[in-house]
């Protein structure tokens, strides 16, 4: 989905395809058919943007077969969806029974990240509609932050430095821009917005910023007014934002609260879970710890990383932190100026949710994630932007 921003450029819309992820080409080319059209039909637009996430295997196949880059390019022509950003975050497995910590592997110590990486920018040149000249990918914030010593710090930094040469590269080659964003999120290296100044500081800022996930802001308490005018007065860059929820539990010491977040604790993805204190921020890894014991404080309200859908907070006692995604939304996208100027949709949780929340079927999907895409549409509206055709 498009729009047009009081200063005249364009934002672009999607929702990411991580919530039916594949593996291999086939399986890219099925969730068109399958998922992404139908949303499309159900909005009744003509064109429909979307967040593709590309395994290692489908990408792999697509830049080594121009045959089969262009057989993509042309399904999503033939479906009416573009392709203007990448999830680059997940690596592989993001389908499996369990993910959790594997999502953070390899990370930007490991060659292979910045050899996929590599490979998203080439195909996402290849694949943006002839009128953009701008792309994006989602990456994660350099490594889980278990082990990530000064040593792992600079190998990652010299990653991102290629990089970011291999993208000027690219565009001079193309004359198509492709920029990585930087994901912060709980328990990682980088967890905040603060978090990523530093390793960002000279790395290329017109190549290499952040994504923000409202999700992880919200989950880490972060102000967005505070986080978006620090990044700003940093030049930190923000490429791409992800527009999300997180679970919100206003008293977790009562049973009742913690009985209903219970359901939420489930085994497939990481649920990193903090609160605040007079110390400071306090956090588990997962859901579950959080409920384990007293392991966190709770006399003040918690926040876990579920993406929880836009449109449908869970019921009392339990909501969502929709009101930090509205607060960042008119940060990024209210000034003269755009900080950002391309936005996905990430709710990759829709079967994971607890049973009574979690779709049926395929068309029960369609409508979910029709209905988050809506629902963000008529904020952007609001907000001054005119949608376009």
């Amino acid at each position: 989905m498009r729009f047009r921003h009081p200063d005249g450029t364009t934002l672009h819309l999607a929702y990411c395809t991580n919530v039916h992820p594949a593996e291999t080409l086939d399986g890219v080319l099925a969730q068109l058919r399958d998922h992404c059209e139908p949303v499309r039909r159900r909005l009744g637009r003509d064109r429909l943007g979307i967040g593709l996430w590309l395994a290692k295997d489908a990408a792999h196949t697509l830049t080594t077969d121009p045959a089969a880059l262009r057989r993509l390019r042309a399904e999503l022509d033939r479906r009416g969806l573009e392709v203007v950003t990448l999830n680059g975050f997940p690596y592989q497995g993001f389908g499996s029974e369990t993910v959790k910590y594997r999502v953070y592997r390899p990370d930007w110590t490991h060659p292979l990240r910045l050899a996929h990486t590599t490979d998203l920018a080439r195909l996402l040149a290849g694949l943006l509609p002839d009128d953009v000249t701008e792309g994006t990918i989602s990456t994660l914030p350099l490594a889980w932050r278990t082990g990530f010593d000064a040593t792992a710090a600079e190998t990652a930094r010299t990653a991102l430095t290629t990089l970011a040469h291999r993208l000027d590269a690219l565009a001079d080659l193309t004359g198509k821009s492709i920029r990585v964003a930087l994901e912060p999120e709980p328990g990682c290296t980088i967890e905040t917005t603060a978090d990523a100044i530093g390793p960002l500081t000279g790395i290329g800022s017109d190549r290499i910023g952040i994504c923000i996930d409202t999700c992880h802001l919200a989950t880490s308490f972060e102000d967005p007014g505070t986080a978006l005018a620090r990044l700003t007065a940093a030049g930190v860059t923000i490429p791409k934002a992800q527009l999300s929820a997180a679970l919100h539990a206003e008293e977790p010491h009562l049973p009742e609260v913690r009985a209903a977040l219970a359901a939420f604790a489930e085994p497939r993805f990481l649920h990193q879970t903090r609160t605040r204190t007079a110390a400071g921020l306090r956090g588990t890894d997962d859901l579950g710890e959080a409920l384990t014991g007293h392991v966190l404080p709770d006399a003040s309200p918690w926040r876990a990383h579920f993406h929880v859908p836009l449109h449908a907070p869970p019921a009392p006692p339990l909501t969502s932190t929709l009101p930090v995604l509205r607060s960042a939304l008119t940060g990024l996208v209210g000034p003269a100026v755009p900080l950002t100027r391309h936005l996905e949709i990430e709710t990759y949780t829709w079967q994971v949710l607890p049973a009574r929340l979690r779709p049926r079927n395929r068309g029960q999907l369609v409508e979910g994630i029709a209905a988050e895409l809506t629902l963000v549409r008529d904020l952007l509206v609001d907000l001054g932007l005119k949608e376009l055709p």
